[in-house]
């Protein structure tokens, strides 16, 4: 028991007698409070104890269209694109071209994984909207739009 108290004695300055190991007990206990209260002393003297996490602002991305933009399809783009081989249709299929022909309208602009994509809206077709990329499209700059 001896070897066991005389090793803690010799980790601290002041050695404990028999009558003041209550008190040494509250000085041990006490010590992290008073760390505490240098650290909020430091603190309050004008020097922050820790810099505040500064915020990280995501930038916009920037696009190559905008939403209500006229487009049309590019058909030999389209045609040698993953896009056009993954619906499986036959060649020389008729029952697209009206994505060639008519204009289409972009309802929203992503950046995915694989790149830039727009959903397109077809004008009086009544088919639901595709997700394209944008380097397939055709912008159009008026929007009187003539049918080819």
């Amino acid at each position: 028991m001896e070897a066991l108290l005389s090793s803690p004695r010799a980790l601290f300055s002041v050695t404990p007698t028999a009558g003041s190991s209550a008190s040494a007990r509250r000085t041990r206990g006490a010590a992290p409070v008073r760390a505490s209260a240098a650290a909020a002393e430091a603190a309050g003297d004008g020097q922050p104890a820790a810099p505040a996490p500064k915020k990280i602002l995501k930038k916009k991305p920037v696009y190559s269209m905008k939403k209500g933009q006229i487009v049309r399809v590019d058909k030999d783009k389209y045609l040698n694109s993953i896009n056009y081989l993954s619906v499986g249709h036959p060649p020389f299929f008729k029952g697209l071209d009206y994505i060639y022909e008519d204009r289409g309208e972009v309802l929203d602009i992503r950046i995915f994984e694989t790149g830039e994509y727009a959903l397109i809206a077809w004008v009086g077709i009544p088919t639901p909207p595709a997700w394209l990329p944008t380097y397939m499209l055709i912008k159009s700059d008026k929007l009187d739009y003539e049918r080819i």
